[in-house]
């Protein structure tokens, strides 16, 4: 399971919202093995003037979140990383201006579908 929220100002955001989902999903497809069938995005637009950001950085800043299912390998999860910073490029976004942050939880924390999630049979593998 994989979950995404991104965050920026509303004015850059929500011009390339279908491309930044396409980019983030290619890049979590590659990374992570993850089924092309299973995309959970969610943007927060936010008015200039509810998103402060560190100096050096535009208004193109944007911060995505990632929550998911614990046991990805360091490794796959650095090449998420770095396959997001060269692909968000492509609409506009520098390194310098996009953050990512991984949150993992344990199976049983989640719960999908009607039942907790290690009582889930995954339909792709999660240990990459």
């Amino acid at each position: 399971m994989v979950q995404v929220k991104i965050y920026g100002i509303k004015d850059y955001l929500n011009p390339i919202k279908q491309q930044l989902s396409d980019v983030i999903h290619s890049c979590v497809m590659e990374a992570l093995h993850y089924p092309a069938n299973k995309r959970a995005h969610r943007f927060f637009p936010l008015d200039k003037s509810d998103f402060y950001y560190p100096s050096g950085r535009t208004d193109r800043y944007t911060i995505i979140e990632f929550s998911m299912i614990e046991g990805r390998s360091v490794a796959a999860k650095k090449q998420l990383m770095r396959l997001l910073f060269e692909r968000s490029l492509s609409v506009g976004i520098t390194g310098q201006d996009l953050e990512i942050t991984i949150f993992e939880n344990p199976k049983h924390n989640w719960g999908f579908r009607g039942l907790p999630g290690d009582e889930h049979e995954l339909d792709y593998k999660v240990e990459v």
